[in-house]
């Protein structure tokens, strides 16, 4: 059913990502279908890296690791946003494109009052992506 599943990864809060990651590990188990990691970073330094580069070398040695962990066939497809802040929805919605996925599985958030005011990434991404989205209430 499904082929390549395409995992969001915030690198600097990877241990809330747990049952996400989970979910979509498994399903990618009971498909034989492949998992890539996306992650978003700012072109300039941040507490996960100093650079884009370095960015997308950890995010490589992350996906390296579940694949690893769970036997899964992973990647990583790290990209570059001016200000990931105020465009990570867009720049997920093209990394949907790019890494040819056809299911998003993601990690929300517990609900809170901000959600009557800017919308969640998750509920963002189900609304305007072209592919399925899961979205994993950790």
């Amino acid at each position: 059913m499904f082929k390549r599943i395409m995992v969001p990864v915030d690198l600097a809060h990877a241990e809330r990502l747990e049952k996400a990651l989970g979910v979509a590990e498994d399903l990618a188990q009971h498909y034989g279908a492949s998992v890539v990691y996306v992650g978003v970073a700012a072109a300039t330094p941040s507490s996960v890296a100093h650079s884009p580069e370095e960015f997308a070398a950890k995010l490589t040695t992350f996906a390296e690791a579940r694949a690893a962990q769970t036997g899964v066939t992973a990647e990583a497809h790290a990209m570059t946003s001016h200000d990931p802040s105020t465009d990570l929805d867009p720049t997920l919605l093209k990394a949907v494109g790019e890494t040819g996925a056809d299911l998003v599985v993601m990690a929300s958030h517990i609900p809170n009052i901000t959600d009557y005011v800017w919308p969640s990434n998750g509920g963002t991404i189900a609304g305007h992506a072209k592919v399925s989205v899961m979205v994993v209430r950790a």
